[in-house]
């Protein structure tokens, strides 16, 4: 009943999959899933379905001094294929990994041959199909061939559209391969006494070349291939290349050759009697016995392999080489195409280049594409009005000019009014710094509605002088205390909705101005709640991405490098344009992306896990943590000396003195010098020397006692090298002058699990299990009369797991309180948890927490320091005692390959487009991440429930100087007044356990380990 929706332009089998998933939808009864496949369906048709009509070829007479280029386009399409990575398109998954690295290939050969050999003609040759004449020759001809890969056959047909968008002929007959057209153009240039160029490096095309006819091979660094480079590859020159394929044979083509004579075999052969015919004539004059009676035996073979492989140069072409004149790509054309692909960079790119605005994109319109829904049936597909929505927003073009400059505060309080009045608008800070902390406010933009946008300038000086009154004058600025005045009421009241870039940096830097931030949607947690892992989160990205528009760049009005000024010193003509298109963009993206919440199901992992974050995350970056710089100094020096020390011992075991510091220098001096075993050249022609390397040649067993100890302590200096440049000294810089406290800053929308990124300093990768990191953490500090209180959520992961695979094992030790180790070790091995061997247990630790990410036996080997046999017995032997485990792991891979992406127990959904790669070795990591996203993002996103619900709770016990002060993944870290740590323990710890109710029932208790002390180690 749902069919007669469908557009009739839909193709059978187009309209099969539909029934087929409609039927499913049918069962399952949910019409928003519904929704999306008839949307994907007109996208799939609007975008799949794209023609381009080139207009009639341009001709051009062939002279002498003509230089045609002919690109052999199934070597094109296979090696974009197969050299790059899979792509997917966003809007509809379809695969176009294959079209954009042939669109990539065809515009870097453009511009290549701009500077050198130009080409007055040009044309992409093209297989039709895979039967031709030759198959009537041998049945058999290419029979081994498999069939192209699943994802490239639907990208044949886009990548002829991609030939004819960049305004090149494009050209195939049936019954004919490709490289029988090549052969016949390049006979017709020859009688023209035309020079060409064959793009290709297949060596079937080979026997072409002749003087004035070279291939190129723009896989190599544009190499040229002329009778030297055949000779090089095949022993013979061109004109014989075809004798020796014919001997050779082919195994990829099926071509059978003679049995035993190979390609050098061959050469000698016909080098020996100059032809192909005249050896079979002879053949009986041939010494070698074997080889003598091959030749006679084959003859025939022979002689039908040199047919196949011969190419036929008089085929009746139906476009001539005239018609192949080169013609600029008309620019609406190729970008509207390359826009449609959604290619953005490289649409980007192309469009810079040739000087004009990236197009809009061309989001499908369902009534305008002939689809009608009955009765109101849009009303029950949000996803479908969100598509409408994005396509009249993608349609009003951003247009800079109707951008105002607000200079007097008459104009401000009219536009605060008409946000009074409309109920919402975009705004944006322009400050002197990306850190909030230390920046000033400059100016604030403000929009209403698409091109509606205005900027209004507050400090910026004048001619570079700093900003007095006589200065505020000239450059007409509203005085800031005003500005602020008008501002504050609307930027605080809770009834008009702010929406913004990244508003947690906007909050920090309003904050020092006592704004408090209320009623707010971010755009960047928008698109991290619906897109997390389909791309970045950045404004300039995503409005790329969603329609299709360029922004300007910072460096653009501030400029790069020893000339770039802050932002107060920018022009404001160029201030207003870049400021007003940022809140303009940014009310764009909110227009398209908030509908999406509804339609995608994700509304409440924006409303309750993300949004509600953000001024938690603020306030937490405003107090910071007090540091002791004397602690870190003396750290320093310690660690220098320490260093010092390593260093001489490594010169000394290692015979010279070098720069332990350099790679390239220990790697010669241990596999060049010193010959230790393992050693392996990367790509630069260095060995390598990273740390995985150096610890696998240090439990290496042939290695003697002095080597290891040199590799143990070319180790230990790496490791505390890193943390005196990392930490100790490097800490002490972010020390704020004025709060003499370290103020990190959370990146909410970073990772694609929903694990918060600290950065500016990274407080996160601090080493616990170190001496020396344990002794940096020391420089943590409560404040006189206060306490550090460390908070952390134990094994966290593992009750994830255990509640998610529902391992009622694991599920019952976490009950009961057990020691989850021993128990997993008494469990597999079979012994008593009471005085359980270190080791054993150690063993059960790794692979708990290894099985987590997928570990591997030769990971888990290396962990333990075990053979690779033994590490897959405990493995193999894991997964027996757990089955639910494993039964998970395939379950969570199944269902990422079939839907793209996994999700949370929360709801947090973690796309990996990119899964179903042909390369095995990066589907297996896409496979470990979609393994451990549900995991380590519903611990993620525990800990964002407790952080949101932590402030209400600690303000409800009526503590006054308790705050939370860090998160370090499983971490919190709070300042408490003496008086109150006893009793903020409590609260601390039962909000954190039960940070799960009501949303889920989490059938594993969680535990939290709560201690308190003057620095962070001690309260660790």
């Amino acid at each position: 009943m749902y069919l007669k929706y469908i557009p009739f332009r839909f193709s059978k089998n187009i309209i099969f999959a539909a029934h087929k998933r409609i039927y499913n939808y049918i069962l399952r009864d949910k019409g928003i899933e519904f929704c999306r496949i008839l949307q994907s369906l007109i996208s799939f048709k609007a975008k799949t379905g794209y023609t381009t009509t080139m207009s009639k070829p341009s001709s051009l007479p062939i002279t002498a001094d003509s230089h045609i280029y002919l690109i052999d386009g199934s070597g094109y399409i296979f090696r974009a294929y197969h050299a790059l990575p899979p792509l997917s398109r966003p809007s509809d998954q379809m695969p176009v990994g294959a079209v954009h690295g042939f669109c990539q290939m065809l515009w870097k050969l453009m511009q290549d041959t701009k500077e050198g050999d130009q080409p007055s003609h040009l044309a992409v040759i093209f297989d039709a199909a895979r039967e031709n004449f030759r198959n009537e020759i041998y049945s058999d001809y290419k029979a081994n061939r498999p069939p192209p890969p699943e994802d490239l056959i639907p990208q044949f047909s886009l990548i002829r559209d991609a030939t004819k968008a960049f305004g090149i002929p494009c050209i195939e007959q049936e019954g004919y391969e490709a490289d029988d057209l090549i052969a016949t153009y390049v006979q017709e240039a020859v009688s023209q006494s035309a020079e060409v160029t064959i793009v290709s490096s297949d060596k079937d095309l080979m026997q072409l070349i002749v003087p004035g006819i070279t291939m190129l091979d723009t896989m190599k660094n544009n190499r040229r291939i002329a009778k030297e480079q055949v000779i090089e590859k095949f022993g013979v020159g061109p004109e014989h290349v075809v004798d020796v394929q014919a001997l050779a044979g082919d195994s990829v083509d099926n071509i059978p050759g003679v049995p035993g004579i190979g390609v050098k075999t061959a050469a000698q052969l016909i080098s020996e009697f100059g032809d192909l015919d005249t050896l079979l004539d002879q053949a009986d004059t041939i010494k070698q016995k074997k080889r003598r009676e091959n030749l006679i035996e084959f003859s025939d073979k022979a002689r039908m392999s040199k047919e196949l492989v011969k190419l036929k140069n008089d085929v009746p072409v139906e476009c001539g080489l005239a018609e192949f004149a080169v013609v600029p790509p008309e620019p609406e054309t190729l970008l509207n195409f390359l826009r449609d692909m959604e290619f953005n960079k490289l649409t980007a790119r192309i469009a810079e280049n040739l000087g004009v605005d990236v197009p809009k994109a061309k989001i499908v319109q369902a009534r305008a594409s002939g689809f009608q829904m009955a009765g109101g049936a849009a009303e029950l597909c949000p996803a479908l009005l969100a598509a409408e929505q994005m396509s009249r927003i993608a349609s009003v073009g951003v247009d800079r000019s109707q951008y105002e400059t607000v200079s007097d505060i008459e104009a401000l309080q009219n536009w605060v009014h008409q946000a009074y009045a409309q109920g919402y608008f975009a705004f944006d800070t322009e400050t002197t710094s990306l850190d909030a902390m230390q920046s000033e406010l400059v100016g604030v933009s403000l929009a209403l509605s698409p091109n509606k946008a205005c900027y209004v300038p507050l400090l910026h000086h004048a001619d570079g002088d700093l900003l007095d009154l006589d200065a505020a004058a000239q450059i007409s600025q509203i005085p800031f205390d005003q500005a602020i005045e008008v501002l504050k009421p609307i930027l605080e009241d809770e009834a008009v909705l702010k929406i913004g870039q990244n508003l947690k940096y906007d909050y920090l830097v309003l904050k020092k101005y006592d704004i408090t931030l209320n009623a707010i949607d971010d755009t960047m947690l928008l698109s991290y709640a619906l897109d997390a892992g389909l791309g970045g989160h950045g404004m300039d990205e995503l409005a790329l991405r969603h329609f299709g528009h360029t922004c300007i760049a910072f460096k653009e009005v501030a400029g790069t490098g020893k000339s770039q000024v802050t932002f107060d010193k920018v022009p404001i003509d160029k201030a207003s344009k870049y400021a007003a298109e940022d809140a303009d963009v940014t009310l764009r993206l909110w227009q398209i992306l908030k509908p999406r919440l509804s339609g995608d199901g994700r509304t409440t992992v924006y409303e309750t896990l993300d949004r509600p974050l953000l001024p938690i995350l603020a306030d937490m970056e405003a107090i910071g943590i007090k540091v002791d710089p004397k602690v870190l100094s003396k750290l320093s020096e310690r660690f220098a000396k320490r260093l010092q020390s390593l260093e001489t011992d490594i010169h000394r075991l290692a015979g010279e003195d070098f720069n332990v510091a350099s790679p390239k220098q220990l790697g010669e001096i241990l596999f060049g010098k010193l010959g230790l075993p393992g050693g392996k050249k990367t790509k630069t022609g260095a060995y390598g020397t990273s740390a995985s390397v150096l610890e696998d040649l240090s439990f290496h067993e042939d290695l003697s006692e002095e080597m290891r100890d040199l590799i143990l302590k070319i180790l230990e200096w790496r490791q505390l090298a890193k943390l005196k440049s990392t930490y100790t000294d490097s800490l002490q810089n972010f020390v704020h002058p004025q709060t003499g406290r370290i103020h990190t800053s959370y990146a909410m929308a970073a990772t694609t699990t929903g694990r918060l990124a600290s950065t500016d300093p990274n407080l996160q990768n601090i080493p616990i299990r170190t001496k020396e990191g344990r002794e940096i953490r020391t420089a943590f500090i409560a404040e006189h009369g206060c306490q550090l209180i460390s908070a952390d959520y134990s094994q966290i992961e593992l009750r994830v797991l255990a509640h998610i695979a529902d391992i009622a094992a694991l599920k019952q030790a976490f009950s009961d309180g057990l020691d989850i180790h021993a128990m997993t070790a008494s469990e597999m091995f079979g012994v008593p948890i009471d005085d359980m061997d270190p080791m054993v247990r150690r063993r059960a630790k790794a692979i708990n927490f290894g099985i987590i990410y997928g570990i591997s036996a030769f990971g888990l080997a290396n962990q333990l320091g075990i053979a690779r046999s033994e590490a897959g017995d405990y493995i193999k032997m894991y997964f027996e005692r757990f089955p639910g485990i494993k039964d998970y792991m395939e379950e969570t891979k199944k269902l990422a390959h079939e839907q793209g992406y996994v999700q949370t127990i929360f709801g947090r959904t973690i796309h990996y487009p990119q899964i179903n790669t042909k390369n095995s070795q990066q589907r297996s990591f896409f496979e470990r991440a979609a393994i451990n996203a549900p995991i380590q993002g519903a611990a993620a996103d525990i800990i964002r429930r407790a952080m949101i619900r932590m402030p209400q709770a600690l303000e409800g016990a009526g503590f006054k100087a308790t705050k939370m002060l860090l998160q370090v993944h499983d971490e919190l870290i709070f300042e408490a007044a003496d008086h109150e740590v006893h009793s903020a323990i409590h609260v601390i710890t039962e909000t954190m356990e039960n940070a799960c109710f009501p949303a889920v029932a989490f059938s594993v208790p969680l535990k939290v380990d709560a201690q308190s002390a003057g620095n962070w180690d001690e309260a660790h």
